[in-house]
């Protein structure tokens, strides 16, 4: 089976790379794809495509079996469609899965592969149960639990920009890059 976690990474963090961690030993994957996404279709990005795929390559450059690759499509739905990467689970956190049902043809993206949603401790279960209530196949999605790590893009870019250290926020070579290249100052 393949993995399939697709973002803006606008910068990817500890909790991403914890994420796609979790999720290769729970799915047992034979592999990984880091979807960076060129023009999100649901968020506004700071970085341009360029910087955040080198970051993403640094940030899951110590994964086994995982690869960073560009996604044109700017919503999930559109990058799964037609079996494009077979048998494949679609990665993303309980907060996202939250939202779930204001994406894009969110029973859409179901129908083409399988989602595997990461929670953590403390995540109220009542927002996820109302989600799956609103999906016409919630048989397809699958919980795994991961470790809590209260890690924000938001959070991140805030400190970058006033100069502070990333340590424990995102992997020491994105820190280094962010640091090197002044990104988000």
């Amino acid at each position: 089976m393949t993995g399939l976690f697709g973002g803006a990474f606008d910068p990817p963090h500890n909790g991403h790379v914890a994420l796609a961690e979790t999720a290769l030993e729970h799915f047992a994957l034979e592999r990984l794809l880091a979807l960076v996404v060129v023009d999100p279709g649901h968020r506004d990005v700071v970085l341009d495509f360029p910087t955040r795929f080198r970051l993403a390559g640094l940030a899951f450059a110590g994964l086994p079996r995982t690869d960073v690759v560009a996604e044109e499509h700017r919503y999930s739905v559109d990058a799964v469609r037609g079996g494009r990467f077979g048998d494949a689970v679609f990665l993303v956190g309980a907060d996202e899965f939250a939202n779930f049902l204001s994406w894009k043809d969110p029973n859409g993206v179901l129908e083409e592969v399988w989602l595997g949603v990461a929670t953590r401790p403390g995540f109220p279960p009542e927002a996820l149960d109302a989600v799956l209530h609103g999906l016409d196949r919630p048989d397809r999605v699958q919980f795994f639990e991961m470790p809590e790590l209260p890690i924000s893009g938001t959070e991140i870019r805030a400190r970058a920009a006033r100069g502070e250290p990333l340590d424990g926020l995102v992997p020491l070579a994105v820190a280094a890059e962010i640091d090197r290249l002044g990104l988000y100052r």
